[in-house]
């Protein structure tokens, strides 16, 4: 797993500055609850995940329900002393890990204990991560009587020597099976995969999204694959025994996505994410990319408040033990300045369709927009209507732009 990132050292009851409930009232507020647990670790996986043999009494998945409760308490509390309370919540997200290994009871009742803390909107969009092999008619049933709107099924591959190369355990032919249960409860679903695993063809990837597409999808995130130091993956990549995945094969699969995404009816709206219209994206994603406020629940969870960035004790023994204690899980903070913010700004608005208007770019940067268009990266009549939309391939080359107009940010 990477090192956690430094940074000051937050008070113990988790109080935040002043500034962090400054505009509170404009900005949204979205909740992520952080659940470690998982059946095996992935060989390409660098979260902050623990299988159950890992973790004993106090940091098992028995006690994670009661934990989390406190840091719902403790949130409550912080926000409103900083200004920063009172909002309805618009998104919750349940990632992890694998937060369907939890009982689908104790995920319901994680819900009612945010709704005992906090008001949420009447359209909260309300989504778990999910992996394929943990879920059935019954479980899903519970999930949609709890609130949930959204399942973000962890597909990754329909081809089973793809998912043996990434460790992952589902058997593909229950895609199908999956997907129509959660259609038919009324939930949005969403299909994660990856592209460019050591030894997957085109023909291989072009199966992955020919069944991704054939199950009445909702949403798709599509990314390339990231070889992490200090995993099982990047060991192997390093004694050669597996190649690093080549750049150019990621681009072709890229552009046979996009292609079949858009036949399929479902379009672009962030670099890595498709859906079949602007209801079906990931309103939780976007308030991230947005730089909303966030809370992070849970080990290792990173949360976002009025320009504060903080994140709590990776392990969940640590975690745990912190909030026992009567104290903030978290360990560390950043107050990002004004630039920093821009910056960021910049960079998360660029992947997005048509997100970053072209007039609140630092000035000078109108050179670089024009060469842009000549490069074929930008949408030469979106630029005339001052809107930045990259092309496909702007898109393959996002981090190139970012890093020329981030440039112009005093």
């Amino acid at each position: 797993m990477p090192a956690q990132p430094t940074g000051e050292t937050p008070p113990l009851d988790g109080s935040l500055p002043a500034s962090a409930g400054v505009g509170a009232a404009a900005r949204g507020l979205s909740l992520y609850v952080h659940v470690p647990y998982c059946r095996v670790r992935c060989g390409y996986c660098d979260f902050n995940t623990y299988t159950a043999e890992d973790l004993g009494p106090g940091a098992s998945r028995d006690d994670y329900r009661s934990n989390l409760s406190r840091e719902l308490d403790l949130s409550v509390r912080v926000l409103a002393e900083a200004g920063a309370g009172d909002r309805e919540v618009t998104t919750i997200f349940f990632g992890g890990g694998t937060p369907t290994m939890l009982a689908a009871e104790v995920l319901a009742g994680v819900m009612d204990d945010i709704r005992d803390r906090f008001r949420l909107a009447p359209d909260v969009e309300v989504t778990t991560e999910a992996n394929p092999d943990t879920l059935d008619p019954a479980y899903i049933a519970t999930l949609a009587a709890a609130g949930f709107t959204r399942i973000s099924l962890g597909m990754q591959s329909a081809v089973p020597h793809v998912l043996a190369t990434l460790d992952r355990t589902h058997n593909p032919a229950k895609i199908p099976d999956v997907a129509r249960w959660i259609k038919e409860a009324g939930l949005e679903l969403s299909l994660d995969l990856i592209y460019g695993t050591p030894g997957e063809s085109i023909d291989d990837w072009r199966r992955s999204l020919e069944v991704a597409l054939s199950n009445d999808v909702d949403h798709i995130s599509a990314y390339s694959l990231i070889v992490e130091p200090g995993t099982k993956m990047g060991a192997m990549v390093r004694r050669g025994e597996l190649p690093m995945p080549d750049e150019d094969d990621l681009a072709d699969k890229y552009e046979i996505a996009d292609a079949a995404m858009a036949a399929a009816g479902l379009h672009w709206y962030e670099v890595s994410n498709w859906s079949t219209s602007a209801e079906t994206r990931c309103d939780h994603n976007m308030a991230y990319w947005r730089n909303a406020d966030w809370w992070g629940f849970g080990p290792g969870a990173h949360s976002h408040v009025g320009g504060v960035r903080f994140w709590n004790a990776k392990h969940p023994r640590a975690w745990s033990d912190r909030l026992l204690a009567g104290e903030s899980p978290a360990i560390g903070r950043e107050v990002l300045d004004e630039s920093t913010q821009e910056i960021e700004r910049i960079m998360l608005a660029a992947r997005i369709d048509s997100e970053l208007p072209l007039d609140s770019l630092g000035a000078g940067s109108e050179r670089a927009i024009r060469g842009f268009v000549k490069q074929g990266l930008l949408d030469g009549d979106a630029v005339d209507e001052g809107r930045f939309e990259p092309t496909l391939q702007g898109r393959l080359m996002a981090d190139y732009m970012v890093r020329i107009l981030t440039d112009y940010v005093d």
